[in-house]
């Protein structure tokens, strides 16, 4: 499997253009796109994890300001 049977179509032609820009916007293009997908993963691993309800929150909010 090539590195461009991974991609999907949309995200294929997108670099395809990209490929027309002059280095520097390419570079450039890349730090965002590399930005964007760390940005990405980090979120999804937060949201990944399981998180605590609304109720729970307040709950022990409230458990501990009782018990200042």
């Amino acid at each position: 499997m090539t590195f461009v049977e991974l991609m999907t179509d949309l995200l294929n032609q997108a670099f395809e253009k990209a490929q027309q820009l002059p280095k520097s916007l390419q570079d450039e293009l890349a730090k965002q796109l590399l930005e964007d997908i760390e940005e990405e993963l980090s979120w999804q691993q937060t949201f990944s994890q399981p998180q605590p309800s609304f109720l729970e929150e307040l709950a022990r909010e409230a458990l501990q300001e009782v018990g200042e």
